[in-house]
């Protein structure tokens, strides 16, 4: 059903401007080679990475909540369905022809106005109303393999009569008005009594034709009439088959799927009704077709390129329901697997913006002014302008190149930029204490770190004891062995840890301080990627 074959890009969640600016850049390099991508946020941007956007005028990408299967990617051909202005006979058929035994019924607005199934018209047949009629003149002629004779209303409504009996019996036991059918072969006193009085319908079975002077006055009284070749007894068989099929089908607890509806949560749903299939609606709950459970194995999966990350944990949610199809990162090969292989591209740099920068120059694509800017914004961020220790040579190779793409002065832009990323304002503990934060896993331990940057500690100062209290509440409830929240002084070029009571021991171990306090100032740490997470790690193992 989904065949649009677009292509996420997205960084980690919590995202920071590198991860924001990669997968706007990969984005617009992989549309320069053809392909349909798409750059998202897997949730909201900081104040740094906003300041980036709106200083070169870029949008920011569209969240993403999820990768999970959705009906909507699923390969559902089925689109079997009658109108409810089909008949009871026309509906069988259609299901005995296609070898399906219920079916949809459609209203002119194309909703789903009820279910119909190969039990319901038994069930119909065998103790169902036969002796009323509510039905169309032309579900009539095709129900009795009948003939047009006289036609004056679309819709016929009224209750069966068989002229089985004598005529004078008929005559005077039956009484024929406007809401009489009657059946009839040759027996024309019969018919010329119901003509006069006005029946609805007049059958004639057997092929009989309908006498000259009984066919004007039939005119006059503006008679329905049609001519079958079944003989009364066939015909008395088959009439109530032509009653619309929506008479007989279930309308109240019609259980449907929207596209957007996950396919995990259909399947449970298919198992727990037994049902054979179910129909699909849109959002204006317009039908789209049917899904089977057998369709659930035939998957257009979401396709999705990582930048900035390779953990399931850090990544968006269902991502082992999606095709990962490439991985532009700077960091330590995580918990994500393929099924098959992909473009992985991996290097020791400060920031994965200087992977794509080369990509870009492999491929021979020009960079717009606005991109260079991001990209430049991405390397400058990770690497706090150059300063952190996970900075290569390539990185501030990089940054030169690109600041004359992008018309700004490296420096000046960047401490702008930096400060702009520290401001604290309208934001609260909980959101600064999990704006840039992250999981990971070793040895069965989880550990989660958060960082800040910031141009004055004090900016912290008499916040200190609300985040202690954070921290250790996160940790105790989310079962963490390690929750370090790291105040990078952007200034004094290193960190101030504080970390759950619980972990004193690890943390005065992965640093090797024995004086390991609340607030420690570790001198040079600022790198989470190279200076805090393998200690921390090493220390768990």
């Amino acid at each position: 059903m989904n065949k649009t074959n677009e292509i996420f890009v997205f960084g980690h969640k919590n995202p920071d401007t590198d991860a924001v600016t990669s997968a706007i850049a990969l984005s617009y390099l992989k549309q320069q080679l053809g392909e349909n991508t798409t750059p998202r946020v897997l949730g909201n941007i900081n104040n740094e990475t906003e300041y980036v956007l709106n200083h070169f005028n870029i949008e920011k990408p569209e969240y993403l909540n999820n990768v999970k299967l959705q009906i909507k990617d699923l390969n559902c051909n089925n689109k079997h369905h009658i109108e409810d202005t089909n008949s009871i006979y026309y509906a069988y058929n259609y299901m005995t022809e296609h070898n399906i035994n219920n079916i949809p019924v459609l209203s002119p607005e194309n909703n789903v106005e009820g279910i119909i199934a190969m039990k319901h018209i038994a069930k119909y047949m065998i103790s169902g109303d036969s002796k009323n009629l509510n039905a169309s003149y032309d579900n009539i002629l095709e129900t009795l393999e009948a003939e047009k004779v006289l036609k004056f209303d679309e819709v016929i409504n009224g209750k069966i009569n068989i002229a089985a009996f004598k005529s004078e019996t008929f005559i005077e036991n039956i009484k024929v008005n406007e809401e009489t059918i009657v059946l009839v072969g040759d027996r024309y006193k019969i018919t010329e009594h119901a003509i006069k009085n006005h029946a609805k319908l007049l059958i004639i079975t057997g092929g009989h034709e309908l006498p000259k002077e009984l066919l004007k006055l039939a005119k006059e009284n503006k008679v329905n009439v049609i001519k079958t070749n079944f003989h009364t007894y066939e015909a008395s068989k088959m009439i109530s088959l032509s009653n619309y099929a929506i008479q007989i089908a279930i309308k109240e607890g019609i259980v449907t799927v929207t596209v957007d509806d996950l396919v995990s949560e259909f399947i449970v749903l298919a198992n727990k009704t037994k049902y054979s299939y179910f129909p699909i609606v849109d959002k204006k709950n317009k039908f789209i077709g049917n899904v089977e459970l057998k369709d659930t194995t035939n998957q257009n999966r979401k396709q999705v390129m990582l930048v900035d990350h390779n953990e399931y944990d850090q990544s968006v949610d269902g991502l082992q329901e999606a095709e990962i199809v490439e991985i532009v990162d700077h960091h330590n090969i995580g918990s994500i697997g393929t099924m098959a292989p992909i473009s992985f591209r991996s290097m020791p740099v400060g920031s994965t913006n200087t992977l794509l920068y080369k990509m870009y120059q492999e491929h021979n694509i020009k960079i717009p002014r606005e991109i260079a800017g991001l990209m430049l914004s991405g390397i400058i961020s990770d690497t706090l302008l150059l300063v952190s220790p996970t900075t290569t040579e390539i990185d501030k190779e990089t940054v030169k190149e690109l600041a004359k793409i992008a018309g700004v002065d490296p420096q000046v832009y960047g401490l702008e930029m930096l400060k702009a990323g520290t401001s604290l304002k309208g934001k609260t503990e909980e959101d600064i204490l999990f704006g840039d934060f992250k999981m990971y896993e070793v040895n069965n331990k989880k550990i989660g770190v958060t960082q800040v940057s910031t141009f004055d500690i004090n900016d912290f100062t008499d916040s200190i004891e609300t985040y202690k209290e954070l921290i250790n509440r996160n940790a105790k409830n989310n079962s963490y062995d390690v929750f370090a929240f790291f105040i990078t002084d952007i200034l004094k070029n290193g960190s101030y840890i504080y970390y759950n009571d619980n972990a004193q021991d690890i943390i005065a171990s992965s640093f090797q301080k024995e004086d390991m306090h609340q607030g420690y100032y570790l001198d040079g740490v600022v790198s989470r990627k190279k200076q805090v997470i393998p200690k921390i790690m090493k220390a768990l193992d």
